[in-house]
């Protein structure tokens, strides 16, 4: 059974740090591309980074250069997305998708995570 499962979400004051993960069951996440999307609450849902399946990364949003960065862990089957110096309006629900094709430039991602709420708030 192919599941994706986010988690590392919480409450952080403006500055602050946190690292979402996400792990990969029933299969492996190196022949995929690793997408991670964030929706506020109101707002459409929008990409922010991705590996793709030969390590390239992608910035979907420009706001994070800088602040987040995408890594795997081939060995945990993980990808963790790290968010640094973060803002108020950081804050979303973070979801992490895997595009079959490898490639961060297609955006066919077609399986989801559940999604990891990240709050960031004085």
């Amino acid at each position: 059974q192919v599941q994706l499962v986010e988690s590392g979400g919480g409450l952080v004051q403006p500055g602050g740090s946190l690292r979402l993960s996400c792990a990969a069951s029933g299969f492996s996440l190196d022949y995929y591309a690793v997408g991670w999307f964030r929706q506020a609450p109101g707002k459409e849902r929008e990409g922010v980074l991705c590996v793709s399946s030969s390590n390239g990364i992608t910035y979907y949003a420009d706001s994070v250069k800088g602040r987040f960065t995408i890594t795997r862990d081939h060995g945990k089957n993980t990808v963790y997305l790290q968010l640094n110096s973060l803002k108020v309006e950081d804050s979303a629900v973070y979801y992490c998708a895997i595009d079959p094709t490898g490639s961060c430039l297609r955006k066919e991602y077609d399986d989801w995570g559940q999604g990891t709420q990240v709050t960031v708030s004085s």
